[in-house]
């Protein structure tokens, strides 16, 4: 990953949350919580999400950094949107973790020297080595990703609720 791309990966990292927030605020507590099946999240729990995978990527990124041969500990998603209370969270407070969280780790990526993008950690569920800027090219995309669910789950809770 060249420095341009790098900037390029973490631009668009920093406008996700804004967009987000902007996305979310207003939201009726009906339109938060609109489910399409019991399987799938609701915004709410995008939110969490959201918020916690920042702390995932932290931790991640900073094992690569600074550990020796790390490995990368997987985590269960559904799991924790069952198992750690995002339907019982502030919608704002989950919006202000994310772009807090994600402030931290760009303040951290913007440091970085060409030589660390090349860090990596073996990923036990993927079976291979993944490096700082693999980490890098899917966070500036997640924020995307999940803001589009967000808008169909918008569109769908207002014919549906």
């Amino acid at each position: 990953m060249t420095e341009a791309e790098l900037k390029k990966h973490l631009d668009i990292a920093e406008k996700s949350p804004k967009e987000i927030a902007a996305a979310v605020s207003a939201l009726s507590d009906k339109t938060l919580r609109y489910k399409p099946s019991p399987e799938k999240w609701c915004i709410l729990e995008i939110l969490g999400h959201l918020a916690d995978v920042e702390v995932i990527y932290a931790h991640r990124i900073r094992q690569m950094l600074a550990d020796a041969k790390p490995v990368i500990a997987p985590y269960d998603q559904d799991a924790w949107a069952r198992n750690l209370g995002y339907l019982e969270s502030s919608p704002a407070e989950l919006v202000a973790l994310f772009g807090l969280n994600r402030h931290a780790n760009l303040q951290l990526l913007r440091r970085l020297k060409a030589a660390d993008l090349k860090k990596s950690a073996y990923h036990p569920e993927l079976k291979a080595d993944v490096t700082v800027a693999d980490m890098v090219e899917k966070m500036s995309v997640h924020g995307k990703n999940h803001l589009a669910q967000i808008e169909r789950l918008k569109k769908e809770a207002a014919r549906f609720l």
